[in-house]
């Protein structure tokens, strides 16, 4: 599964999407490859001394696909596959998703090539700080504002943050997704998750699932997926099985979420969790549900078991889980899918707020943050759902419509397109 998902053009899946949506809106192949080009990249060599005093040289990108709703906004990448072609297909999925939660931002996405649990906190550290440095000059509160993404976290933004504020002084609106104490915010760390979980009870209740009487099962513990795990567990949902790259749990009644998380935590994976049965991970997608969430990495459902799936519904928590392929086997099989550019909005809608509040030298507070989440959330939702049920559309080409769309205005208002 992982050869396939490397092997696979991450950009040209999510053309796809667009390919479609562009003809329906009837766009004319000059804005087509307006909106297919990312604006600008860049490839940066990034030497760092190790701790042993070797030196190591990492491979980064900044990728910048479309500002003409906002300045650029994506998350930065610490991943062994996070190369030229996935940065670009994230920055890309970053334009349509902003779009569609209707926060005034473009879509970019950087990342480096490395495996980040390979490295001590110091070697991050000096990692981090020459890529910030790199791309600075691309980089800004008003230009371009970096986020947490696979394999990094408010740390990392802490330290882009200081780096960032060494050329330029202090600058906490350059990055979101930081610490509290240097001007992250509440609300920030849970937001994916809970952004997703704010669509599923809306699709639920228009699809006629009862939550409270469900059985979920979560591919992926991350931070995404564990935030999304307590806060489906407390409104009552049964989470069932849960997965991460190391091993899984399965437990047919209903996991102890809570006590999964502390277990996660220190152990660093949920294999070997006492509450349940051991699952190898690659048998996950065999367990019966009402709702399957992909919460992890790319093209984990293909055409390879898109068709032996037993769910009611698909809720893409990751970026780019379901392919293509899987895509058209889940239409055909009536099995709805809620794609990521809706459901795992909920990380740029709170950095939208952060970015705010640091603008305004003001801070919020955790219930005014979830108040405006939600009310996001669902605004989004019940304008792809509303064109779903007036339309033959699925969810994602409805989802990729609005958003494609909404940038297509932008520009052309902009002067971009005359």
């Amino acid at each position: 599964m992982a050869d396939q998902a490397q092997e696979r053009s991450a950009q040209g899946d999510v053309k796809i999407s667009f390919d479609g949506a562009a003809e329906r809106l009837g766009l004319s192949q000059g804005v087509r490859r307006l909106f297919v080009e990312p604006w600008r990249e860049l490839r940066v060599a990034l030497p760092v001394r190790m701790d042993d005093g070797s030196m190591e040289v990492f491979i980064g990108y900044r990728v910048q696909h479309n500002a003409a709703r906002g300045p650029y906004k994506g998350g930065v990448r610490f991943h062994p596959r996070a190369n030229q072609d996935e940065v670009r297909a994230l920055a890309m999925l970053m334009t349509w998703k902003t779009a569609l939660a209707d926060v005034p931002f473009g879509g970019a996405k950087g990342g480096i090539m490395v495996d980040p649990h390979k490295l001590s906190a110091s070697e991050l550290n000096r990692l981090t700080r020459r890529y910030t440095s790199s791309i600075q000059h691309l980089i800004g509160p008003h230009r371009d504002i970096p986020a947490p993404d696979l394999g990094s976290n408010a740390q990392t933004m802490a330290w882009m943050m200081d780096e960032y504020g060494q050329a330029n002084g202090y600058t906490p609106s350059v990055v979101t997704g930081k610490p509290i104490e240097v001007g992250g915010s509440l609300g920030r760390e849970a937001a994916t998750g809970r952004g997703a979980m704010y669509v599923l009870q809306a699709a639920a209740n228009d699809l006629g699932i009862e939550l409270r009487h469900c059985r979920i099962v979560l591919q992926g513990f991350g931070n995404v997926g564990s935030w999304f795990a307590r806060i489906a567990h407390g409104e009552g949902a049964r989470i069932v099985a849960v997965a991460d790259h190391l091993g899984g749990v399965y437990n047919d009644r209903l996991l102890d979420i809570p006590a999964l998380v502390d277990y996660a935590k220190e152990h660093g994976s949920v294999a070997g969790f006492p509450g349940g049965t051991p699952l190898p991970p690659e048998d996950l997608f065999t367990i019966e549900s009402d709702i399957l969430v992909p919460a992890a990495i790319e093209n984990v459902i293909n055409e390879s078991n898109a068709g032996s799936i037993k769910t009611r519904l698909v809720l893409e928590a990751a970026n780019q889980p379901v392919t293509p392929e899987a895509d058209a086997i889940f239409k055909e099989r009536g099995i709805p899918v809620l794609p990521d550019i809706l459901v795992n909005a909920g990380g740029v809608v709170v950095s939208y707020f952060e970015w705010t509040q640091n603008l305004q030298q003001y801070s919020w507070g955790e219930d005014r943050v979830n108040d405006a989440l939600k009310e996001r959330m669902l605004r989004a939702y019940d304008a792809v759902a509303s064109l779903v049920k007036n339309s033959d559309r699925t969810f994602r080409e409805a989802a990729y419509e609005i958003g494609v769309e909404r940038v297509a205005r932008a520009a052309e208002l902009r002067g971009f397109v005359v």
